[in-house]
């Protein structure tokens, strides 16, 4: 019996953290796993001092730098300036969904997927009114471009950071070998939504150049600027990555212009709680013996994508990674990429897919304009199953 309650309070974590609520409680993703790795703890699967080791605090202070450093460099205006960058070579309806597709690619393999999406969702929408153009095709093509994008490094989305933490890949290993996947599937991504959407085809320009409004708080870019080169000098040069991440968020710390609450705020401070928790509730699942019927089924490359993909969609992404990183070798560095591509590219599938394919609807939705499931779903399942394609062929 108590087995069995076990069993059933597991089920309902997974299930809320695939959808990120459980029906009539006001619970989200972070809460939910909180909840759950509690509940596995006072059912006895582990005690406090095993789920406390349990976590990674390798993977939580990577994500933690990761966080702060977008924080200032958000906070000083660079991903306005970075988008009215690309945008200013675009004057026409084909221009500008080249411009927002790789530019948020670009970005969120520098940076989080999510952040990129959170800072250019308003701007793209700014931008569309101002043109008078039919905002739908850029949305997609911004949340999109913010997965794809995302596989080309392990700094782009939290499964990579997992990834690199568990695997040992180096960043510049792991960027050489994704950072094609990633542009050939940011041009297919061109390709279908031009094929999709017949207004974005027009090379005629506009009748005013494009622009975006935005204020700069130089100081702060500076700033951020030199920590974020510097960082990712140290992340090529196979510096560890948890480290260099931590000490360059204390440089930016220390500074007599900007008030902490400012940067501080701006971290997601519930995505690190989320990973917290999951990192409980994988080694509960793994203690329970549930994942056992997984293990020779993932060895083979194509059923380790097939199972990637499925659970990513079930259970999202990163609890999909948590679940799987577990039955594969350390050195094995091709099924790791294929986890990294995969849990990455099934993001695009459905709405629910990612974060980020979230924040675009929510924060779209907020200012008039729905992305319905639908909508998303006739653009990114096709776009999943090809660049899926392209992903499995280009690593094996």
């Amino acid at each position: 019996m108590m087995l069995l309650v076990k069993y059933i309070v597991l089920a309902l974590t997974y299930l809320g953290l695939g959808l990120g609520y459980l029906p009539a409680l006001r619970m989200n993703r972070a809460t939910i796993a909180i909840a759950g790795s509690a509940f596995m703890v006072a059912l006895g699967v582990l005690n406090l001092q095993e789920a406390w080791q349990s976590i990674d605090p390798g993977t939580i202070v990577f994500l933690l730098g990761m966080m702060v450093v977008n924080s200032c460099l958000g906070a000083a205006g660079f991903f306005q300036l970075a988008l009215g960058f690309f945008t200013r070579f675009a004057n026409s309806p084909l221009g500008i969904l080249l411009a927002i597709t790789f530019g948020s690619g670009i970005l969120s393999a520098l940076f989080l997927n999510d952040t990129t999406a959170i800072l250019l969702t308003p701007l793209t929408l700014s931008l569309c009114r101002t043109l008078s153009i039919n905002p739908l095709p850029y949305l997609l093509a911004l949340a999109g471009g913010t997965n794809l994008g995302s596989v080309a490094t392990l700094s782009g989305n939290p499964q990579n950071i997992l990834i690199g933490s568990f695997s040992g890949i180096s960043y510049l290993e792991f960027a050489r070998s994704l950072t094609p996947v990633a542009f050939i599937c940011l041009i297919v991504q061109v390709g279908w939504l031009y094929w999709l959407y017949p207004e974005v085809r027009s090379f005629n320009p506009f009748p005013a150049s494009p622009k975006i409004r935005y204020r700069l708080y130089k100081p702060l870019l500076i700033k951020s600027l030199l920590v974020a080169i510097g960082l990712l000098i140290a992340f090529l040069a196979g510096a560890p990555l948890a480290e260099s991440a931590w000490i360059a968020a204390t440089f930016l710390f220390i500074t007599r212009r900007l008030k902490p609450q400012r940067i501080l705020k701006a971290v997601d401070w519930d995505l690190l709680a989320m990973f917290a928790g999951l990192f409980i509730i994988t080694k509960a699942t793994q203690e329970l013996g549930i994942l056992d019927d997984l293990t020779e089924l993932v060895k083979a490359p194509p059923s380790l994508l097939g199972v990637t993909v499925v659970l990513s969609n079930l259970i999202s992404n990163v609890p999909a990674v948590l679940v799987l990183q577990s039955m594969i070798p350390h050195g094995d560095t091709k099924a790791w990429l294929l986890l990294a591509a995969g849990s990455t590219l099934a993001g695009n599938l459905t709405l629910l897919g990612s974060v980020a394919n979230l924040i675009v609807a929510e924060l779209g939705g907020k200012q008039g304009y729905r992305l319905s499931f639908g909508q998303h779903l006739r653009f990114g399942l096709p776009l999943t199953l090809v660049t899926l394609v392209i992903a499995y062929f280009w690593i094996y």
